[in-house]
């Protein structure tokens, strides 16, 4: 059975995305990328959602001259671009550099539940 949970799990990710963003205009560096790694559990399980939020975390790197985070963003879009489709993604992952990208984390309530809900 096909799903739509592309299309389905982009809301919640957009309100995080959005959420980044007024932490970025107030200057809340570390709380966007908290948002960022929000985005990126609940869009991990899209090739679309997965590769967009790396690619907004590699940005955030070259914002912040963080080079460990940029160099890990560049392999993780790789990875993102490459294997999300077949499945291999260990859910959970925040998916920053201070991560193993093949780490699996318990997933939030919050989080779990609109991942639930765009899955259906």
């Amino acid at each position: 059975m096909k799903t739509n949970f592309t299309k389905n799990i982009g809301p919640y990710v957009l309100d995080e995305l959005r959420l980044a963003k007024q932490a970025r205009e107030n200057t809340h560096y570390s709380l966007e990328f908290t948002y960022l790694e929000n985005a990126h559990v609940l869009g991990q399980g899209s090739t679309y959602w997965h590769t967009k939020v790396h690619i907004l975390m590699l940005i955030w790197a070259l914002r912040t001259a963080d080079t460990k985070e940029f160099v890990g963003q560049f392999l993780r879009i790789v990875g993102a671009i490459s294997k999300t489709c077949l499945g291999l993604v260990p859910i959970g992952n925040t998916g920053g550099a201070n991560i193993s990208p093949f780490k699996t984390l318990p997933v939030s309530e919050k989080l779990a539940s609109k991942i639930k809900q765009a899955k259906q």
